[in-house]
């Protein structure tokens, strides 16, 4: 007999008259109701921001201010009274005589939000050096999300070094940052509108090093969105908050706010940012850019190399070469670079070591088979010695 082939379904999950299963390996076995109801989160069938807060009462729980607030910055003028403008926002819905919120609203004009969600705030910290051995400041910002957002961008502000340019005919000098603060604003925005609201065992953490700075959410990449489609495809774990943000012309829905960051950063002559995902959503700004060697400089000035090696080398790359004399996978590179972003890692370093021929392929007719690994030039090998003899 042949074989039957049943693709896997995309309408998960399914039931039979015995209640809900889950197939792992051979065997099925039944969920419970608390699995139930993680499985539907995770699947993305149950939205936490068009769910209703039943602990919420109106008025007593509501801001007016903040809801005046952001009808100003939607535009939004009308003369009908405050429920009725809820409702035709779908933020409120009347129900048995009672106005119900929906969650993306009492984050939005609640008067106390982490009354009813004490985990969405955002939590800043400066550490000292480059660890989180010592803590030099710390912040947490429990308002509404908007306000928690520029309270955020306030604090890394006061943090982040500026450089002055004159010039151009202008009397007036330029302020530069050292980090670009619509890069960082976009990722705080990113953070409060995609977090994971169902896990109430962390936050939203923005946290300062003296090289780096991450901002960083519960919930990973969001279901549906593959890796390698990361930038490309837009999906948003909280569509209903992000229509919202929308409306008040705070975001974009099209996706194009990880494009913007990478765009902010390479104008500012710096690193793109490193996107991570693991549990958490994890976005990674370095404080420099790219840094030249004078063993590169040695280098091009005889004429070993292109120029345009100085804008793609840097110190991470020389301890890749340095540390992977043999053969080896690029996921093992990666890991020695500490970077956990393989396409990121591949498009900042490793594909500039291979096109100025310091790192070949050992299957190079294939180079995108899974047993692809990397070895080292002689000319690789050459820098190496004139990095490490132009260090001692």
């Amino acid at each position: 007999m042949c074989p039957i082939a049943v693709r896997e379904g995309t309408d998960k999950p399914y039931s039979c008259k015995d209640g809900f299963f889950i197939r792992t390996g051979p065997s099925s076995q039944k969920l419970r109701r608390d699995e139930i109801i993680d499985y539907f989160n995770h699947e993305g069938k149950i939205r936490f921001d068009e769910q209703f807060c039943m602990d919420f009462k109106y008025p007593d729980d509501f801001s007016e201010e903040r809801f005046q607030r952001y009808l100003q910055q939607c535009k939004i003028t009308s003369n009908l009274p405050l429920e009725q403008i809820l409702t035709n926002l779908g933020v409120a819905q009347r129900q048995a005589g009672r106005l119900l919120m929906k969650n993306a609203g009492v984050l939005l004009f609640a008067r106390e939000p982490t009354r009813f969600y004490f985990h969405a705030v955002i939590t800043c910290v400066r550490f000292r050096g480059k660890t989180k051995t010592h803590i030099i400041d710390r912040k947490d910002f429990g308002e509404d999300i908007i306000t928690n957002v520029d309270n955020a961008m306030k604090w890394l502000k006061t943090y982040i070094p500026l450089r002055y340019e004159i010039g151009g005919g202008k009397l007036q000098r330029d302020e530069i940052p050292e980090l670009p603060y619509d890069a960082l604003r976009e990722a705080l925005l990113n953070s409060v509108i995609h977090r994971d609201y169902f896990e109430k065992g962390a936050v939203t953490m923005v946290e300062f090093y003296d090289d780096r700075v991450h901002i960083l959410n519960p919930g990973g990449l969001v279901k549906g969105i593959c890796p390698e489609e990361f930038g490309l495809t837009s999906i948003s774990r909280n569509p209903f908050l992000q229509g919202l943000f929308h409306r008040a012309n705070l975001v974009e829905r099209i996706g194009s706010g990880i494009g913007r960051m990478r765009d902010e950063m390479k104008t500012a002559g710096l690193l793109e940012p490193e996107f991570n995902w693991n549990g958490f959503f994890r976005i990674t700004f370095l404080k420099e850019g790219v840094e030249h060697g004078g063993a590169a400089d040695e280098l091009v000035k005889e004429g070993k190399v292109t120029k345009s090696l100085t804008k793609s080398l840097t110190k991470l790359q020389i301890r890749i070469l340095k540390n992977s004399e043999r053969p080896v996978s690029m996921l093992e590179l990666a890991e020695i670079a500490g970077v956990h972003h393989r396409s990121f890692f591949k498009k900042q370093h490793l594909d500039p070591l291979i096109e100025h021929g310091l790192v070949a392929m050992t299957i190079p007719d294939k180079p995108r088979s899974s047993k692809q690994k990397y070895v080292i030039t002689e000319a690789g090998k050459e820098l190496i010695a004139s990095a490490l003899k132009g260090n001692e």
